[in-house]
Formats: C-alpha cells, sequence, structure tokens
C-alpha cells in the first residue's frame, strides 16, 4: 500500500512540473498568494521560473522563490504610500490611517460642539441640584434637567466617536462653572430654569446649523448626513422646552408649580420605565 502511494504522488508531482513551451518547467507554490488589501481585482501579477530567464517584458516584476504576488492598481498606489507612512501616537493629522477628506475646520468645529455639548450638559447638573434641595423640592424638575444633562454628554460622546471615526483629534476644552441658584423674584424658579433651559437649546441648534454649513462648504456627505440626524433631534428638544414654557407661563408660582412638577415626576418615572 505504501508503494502504491508514492507512485501516485510521483506521478502528481511529474504532471506538476512538466515543461512548458519554452523548455522551462513552471514551479507551483503551495503557499496561499498574498492579496493586498487595496483593489483586489485588476491586478498584474507573474510567475518566477525554475530556470532563470536573463531577460523579462518591461511590464513584469520577477520574483524569486516561487512567490506569487498581486500589485494594487495604480489608483491605489497613493492612498497605500499615506497608510505607510503613517505613524502611531503622532501629533501631526496628516498621520491618522483613518482620515480621507476630512477638512481641519470640520475637525475644529467638532470639538467645540463637543466643549459646547458639555458645557450644556454641565449646566443641566447644577439645574438638577438645585431643584433636589430640600427647601426647593422639586423632584419632577430635579429628574427634568438630570436626563437632560445625560442626553447632552450622549451628544458630546457621539461627536467624539464621530471625530475618532473620520480620523480627527478630540480636543476637550475648560468649562465655565454654571450658577447654582435659581430663583428668580418675579418669575420663579421653574419658570425662569426652563426660559434658559430654553435659550441653551436654541443655541446648540443654532451651532449646529453652522457645523452643517460647515460640512456643506467642504462636500463632506458624511459629516453633512451625521449633523442632520442631531439637528433633527436638536428641533425636537427646542418644541418640548418651548411647550413647557408656554405651560410655566400660565400656572404661576405657587400651586401650579407644584402640580406641573408631580406630572414632570410622573413622565421621569415612565421613561425609566
Amino acid at each position: 500500500m505504501q508503494l502504491v502511494g508514492r507512485s501516485v504522488c510521483r506521478a502528481a508531482f511529474a504532471q506538476l512540473t512538466t515543461p512548458c513551451r519554452s523548455g522551462n518547467a513552471l514551479v507551483a507554490s503551495t503557499s496561499r498568494p498574498s492579496v493586498s488589501p487595496l483593489h483586489s481585482s485588476h491586478r498584474s501579477f507573474s510567475l518566477s521560473r525554475a530556470q532563470g530567464q536573463n531577460t523579462a517584458p518591461a511590464d513584469r516584476t520577477e520574483y524569486k522563490d516561487d512567490e506569487v504576488i498581486f500589485k494594487p492598481m495604480p489608483a491605489g498606489e497613493q492612498q497605500l504610500a499615506q497608510v505607510q507612512t503613517a505613524e502611531m501616537n503622532s501629533p501631526d493629522v496628516d498621520d491618522s490611517f483613518a482620515r480621507l477628506n476630512y477638512h481641519q475646520d470640520s475637525e475644529i468645529g467638532v470639538n467645540e460642539q463637543i466643549n459646547h455639548e458639555y458645557s450644556m450638559s454641565y449646566q443641566y447638573h447644577a439645574m438638577s441640584n438645585y431643584f433636589n434641595r430640600d427647601n426647593v423640592g422639586l423632584p419632577g424638575f430635579a429628574a427634568f434637567f438630570r436626563s437632560s444633562s445625560l442626553e447632552e454628554r450622549n451628544h458630546a460622546q457621539q461627536l467624539m466617536d464621530f471625530q475618532a471615526t473620520r480620523g480627527g483629534r478630540v480636543k476637550l476644552a475648560a468649562l465655565a462653572a454654571p450658577p447654582s441658584d435659581y430663583n428668580h423674584e418675579e418669575k420663579g424658579d421653574a419658570l425662569y430654569a426652563m426660559e434658559l433651559a430654553l435659550a441653551l437649546e436654541k443655541l446648540n441648534f443654532k451651532m449646529l446649523f453652522q457645523l452643517h454649513e460647515v460640512a456643506e462648504k467642504h462636500n463632506d456627505a458624511n459629516f453633512t448626513d451625521f449633523v442632520e440626524e442631531m439637528l433633527a433631534e436638536q428641533a425636537q428638544g427646542v418644541k418640548e422646552v418651548s411647550d413647557y414654557v408656554a405651560q410655566l407661563r400660565r400656572v404661576g408660582k405657587g400651586l401650579g408649580v407644584y402640580q406641573f412638577d408631580a406630572k414632570m415626576a410622573e413622565r421621569a418615572t415612565t421613561m425609566g420605565a
């Protein structure tokens, strides 16, 4: 049985090394060919010969050790060179592995928006703690502003993730300390805080709209789509807070605020569930 097996192997090897028309045997590679990650189709390649030839065509590259190499298309050479020369942990934005058609104006605008989202989150957190005081006692407002704070922080995280996806560098800035007291002599604390929240939401919409203009200026479709999704959500936020301001102006500063707060607490419980 062993002799028969060896004979079969010899016959198979003889077929693999059958001379071609030129008289030179082609060596069959037993290893998988390496494929460049760029442009897997339309590649030129050549096989080396076991018996070396003195000359090779100008458009062919001769390789040793029965190596098969796929070359990328000319269109991919520039991008391949950029990837190969990019350095790890480099401060130069051009050394990003992922960066492609991402303008520096867009990168700066995203960092500014990140800082603004964090500032809003900081402001809403301060409001939440004010209404959570024992001598204020409006847990519905406290829950609403706590939820708003988390929402703005999530927006900042979305922007940071987008920055990383496009090869930008996240640069966080210092945050100004928000006020800790929101009691207003004429309007009361609930209406005053909600009007401040409306001003912040409208400012945020305006800043996102300006960021959208930057994306359009540099013909960045991916960036434009991303900002448009945030704008749609922000428009809903402006409408929600606008309704609350209108309702609080009707109820006054006394019992109406207490009843309004109960509705806010019920809403927070429902959303949490």
